[in-house]
């Protein structure tokens, strides 16, 4: 199994909801996101999926969110945008649009999504 990780970056704000203390309140982060592949084959080339590729399939959802109030974002209108949601969110995001690119052939293994530097989420199938 192979496996490859990407790193990607964006500043956003959010507020958490049924939550008592600071983080009720509107507030930002510069957010950093790993999100690493996993595969069996390599392609032609000898590589699980090109850096650039994955940056692509990733940059429409950093697009997304980035420089935005996140809780104003279907479906953080409805679903607290925590560390931990938005991990699952670029996992499933991520994963769907890379079934596409490569039929299957690559999967996500896990998403860290960091708000802080000491602090981190990650989701997993």
């Amino acid at each position: 199994m192979f496996e490859v990780t990407v790193e990607e970056t964006f500043a956003a704000g959010h507020y958490l909801r049924n939550y008592k203390g600071k983080c009720e309140n509107p507030h930002g982060h510069n957010y950093k996101v790993l999100v690493t592949l996993q595969g069996r084959e390599l392609d032609k080339a000898g590589l699980l999926l090109d850096f650039k590729d994955l940056k692509s399939v990733m940059r429409s959802v950093v697009e997304r969110l980035d420089h935005q109030m996140i809780n104003e974002i279907a479906p953080f209108t409805e679903l607290n945008p925590s560390a931990e949601n938005l991990a699952r969110y670029f996992y499933q995001e991520t994963n769907g649009r890379l079934q596409s690119v490569t039929n299957g052939r690559v999967s996500v293994k896990a998403v860290t999504m960091f708000e802080t530097d000491t602090t981190n989420a990650t989701y997993f199938e």
